[in-house]
């Protein structure tokens, strides 16, 4: 009950070869390479994006608590 072996492998291989073609297969791997690329690339500008809206939200607070103060002192 072991698994595949190698021979059983490189046969799996040979037929897909056979069948598809060194080139089909070729174009089918950039194809595949480029979309994780490109996914990867959205991930990391929605990550970005979401960090730089969290900063501006701390920003805007910031500058309403410093107005806050300032018009605090200015009454007193």
């Amino acid at each position: 009950m072991g698994g595949i072996s190698i021979w059983q492998l490189a046969i799996i291989v040979l037929l897909v070869v056979l069948l598809f073609g060194t080139k089909k297969l070729r174009s089918l791997g950039s194809d595949l390479g480029e979309s994780v690329k490109g996914f990867k690339k959205a991930m990391n500008e929605d990550t970005t994006a979401t960090k730089d809206a969290e900063f501006e939200k701390v920003e805007q607070k910031t500058a309403e608590s410093t107005e806050q103060k300032v018009k605090e002192k200015e009454q007193a």
